[in-house]
């Protein structure tokens, strides 16, 4: 009986992963320049992600209250990685908004978590994952753009809830990340990419798999 409602919660999950998918999708191409992305990808990538978010919460791996949390990074992060792989650009029509998503589900988790140092950390950490790409954008702005830096303000909020080793960790995998693309960029001759490889999905990814896998490595107070 559990096991068949967990399928119908992530078959939920999964639809209305789909429908967040399509939305990113439609004002990215609403974006000035449009940054369009193939509908059905985006669609279908935000399902399956939000489907696997549902099973972590169905299998307890943290309290109800940090649910929002890699919801909101799922639904903005699929998009704003198939626009930065394909465009190389993270449009402010996601960027920005993800702000204002990434506090609304932050504050819901601080208001419930045992620990109330919580918003503290948040905000922390996106001063400091902020502050050091806006350093090397600054140092080399066509290495790392000024949407690299926007979106690291929102990601560096959910990464400083896990402490100064998330912010570590993140940083280390996004880099391991554009060295992977930059390879593969090199081998294929990849035209698109002859100026640099896109950082977008690096930070999304690396900060989605700790938000949806805590306790790999590092501590965030969802457990208590």
């Amino acid at each position: 009986m559990l096991v068949g409602m967990g399928l119908v919660v992530m078959l939920l999950f999964a639809a209305a992963g789909a429908g967040a998918g399509l939305t990113g999708w439609w004002l990215l191409g609403r974006a000035r320049p449009p940054a369009a992305t193939p509908a059905a990808s985006c669609a279908l990538a935000t399902a399956l992600l939000a489907a696997v978010v549902a099973g972590r919460w169905w299998g307890q791996a943290w309290p109800d209250w940090w649910l929002p949390v890699p919801l909101v990074l799922t639904a903005f992060g699929v998009p704003l990685a198939l626009a930065d792989l394909a465009h190389r650009r993270l449009p402010d029509v996601l960027t920005l908004p993800l702000y204002a998503a990434v506090g609304l589900a932050l504050g819901i988790a601080a208001t419930a978590a045992p620990d109330a140092a919580l918003a503290t950390s948040a905000l922390l950490g996106a001063l400091v994952f902020g502050g050091a790409h806006l350093l090397m954008h600054l140092a080399a702005p066509r290495a790392l753009g000024a949407g690299d830096v926007k979106l690291a303000g929102s990601l560096g909020a959910v990464l400083g809830v896990g402490g100064w080793a998330v912010l570590v960790l993140a940083a280390c995998l996004s880099a391991v990340a554009a060295a992977s693309m930059a390879a593969v960029a090199r081998l294929s001759r990849a035209g698109r990419w002859r100026d640099g490889v896109p950082h977008g999905p690096g930070l999304i990814a690396a900060a989605w798999l700790v938000t949806v896998f805590p306790g790999t490595g590092w501590e965030v107070p969802v457990g208590s």
